[in-house]
């Protein structure tokens, strides 16, 4: 859809206001592979959420979210413990607004001492509190036992959205 936008005294300029924006989550040095990862993480007291990776995604003009990608790969392990059990989910909101969880909550049992890769991928229909630009992206995780969930987001994971400039 385009507009047509004026100012007094000025030429009318037809403007396209959806705009298509894609940001990676992931970036730093470059690797001899190609395959980055962001900071490890590790939980503190069971059974309380961690923030593994929490980003804003602002493509620099506010609107109206019409639709958004998601490819959202991470790699989960434990510390030390054969037994631990993680619990992680993604999430989305509006920026500094109420989160939304992008899918149910995964539970990994007996994860043990050696990474695991995991995506959750697709398109997510805007809803309140996610539903506008710029916003927020996290990655949350907990575990059972204290000091042992470990978690890091691959930089193969991305978000792209659709939106109306506002």
């Amino acid at each position: 859809m385009k507009a047509i936008i004026t100012a007094p005294g000025e030429i009318p300029v037809r403007v396209d206001i959806n705009r298509d924006f894609e940001d990676c989550l992931v970036s730093g040095a470059l690797t001899e592979d190609g395959i980055q990862y962001s900071a490890e993480v590790t939980t503190g007291d069971a059974d309380v959420d961690a923030d593994v990776l929490t980003k804003v995604v602002d493509p620099g003009l506010e609107g109206d979210i019409l639709w958004v990608e998601f490819g959202l790969t991470a790699e989960f392990k434990a510390v030390s413990s054969s037994t631990a059990d993680l619990i992680w989910k993604w999430q989305a909101r509006n920026k500094d607004g109420t989160w939304v969880d992008l899918h149910p909550a995964v539970t990994e049992t007996d994860v043990g001492t050696t990474y695991k890769s995991r995506t959750q991928s697709g398109y997510f229909e805007p809803e309140t509190n996610f539903n506008r630009v710029p916003f927020e992206i996290r990655l949350i995780l907990q575990c059972n036992e204290a000091n042992q969930g470990r978690a890091k987001v691959k930089n193969s994971s991305y978000v792209r959205v659709v939106y109306r400039v506002v």
